[in-house]
């Protein structure tokens, strides 16, 4: 949810507004959606780290730095889903907005408003990749029982602990947690069962 509030703005501002690197942004952004994750976790560490610039935060190998890591990971696949859904809608709607001299923020809602669901499916994007993550939220996040430990990271250790049967068993809820969540949101916005009500 955080990485869609920062990520969905930040595509509709890209589709919008015009300025002198906007075309090295984009690209940017685009190689940025295969970050690996265990380099931003490593980044992530070194920041948050006792000797890092955020070290007297106190936020290693907590919840927050799990959150810091998948934000940054999330935010550059959504923004780039997001900019390309809505980059087509801007050329649809730029003549009508800007013969109504609306705002840039009245431009950039109009468009997160129109989109919605394209960009929902941006934000499932992200929820799929966070789901599934491991690297980055096993570096900041330690793995800690009762504390950071997660069910991706609990398949990873439970299968170098050997116990297969387990891992499996929570890789299987991992896939029913994701698959829920998935078919809840279709089904409440309507997305693929639209014609048939």
């Amino acid at each position: 949810m955080i990485a869609s509030a920062i990520a969905l703005p930040l595509g509709a501002l890209l589709a919008v507004k015009r300025f002198r690197f906007r075309r090295v942004v984009i690209a940017v952004m685009n190689a940025l959606m295969g970050l690996p994750p265990v380099v931003v976790g490593l980044c992530v560490y070194i920041i948050l780290s006792r000797s890092g610039p955020l070290g007297v935060l106190g936020l290693l190998f907590t919840p927050s730095a799990m959150v810091i890591a998948q934000v940054i990971i999330i935010v550059p696949l959504v923004a780039s889903i997001a900019h390309q859904s809505l980059r087509d809608l801007w050329s649809e709607y730029h003549d009508l907005l800007i013969s109504m001299n609306t705002s840039q923020w009245q431009r950039i809602s109009t468009l997160l408003w129109d989109g919605r669901r394209a960009l929902l499916t941006a934000s499932l994007a992200g929820f799929g990749r966070a789901i599934g993550e491991v690297g980055a939220i096993m570096v900041v996040g330690g793995n800690i029982d009762h504390v950071t430990r997660v069910l991706t990271t609990a398949i990873a250790l439970e299968t170098g602990k050997g116990d297969f049967g387990l891992a499996l068993g929570l890789g299987f809820v991992l896939i029913f947690m994701a698959l829920s969540v998935n078919l809840a949101i279709h089904y409440l916005t309507r997305t693929e069962v639209e014609g048939r009500w």
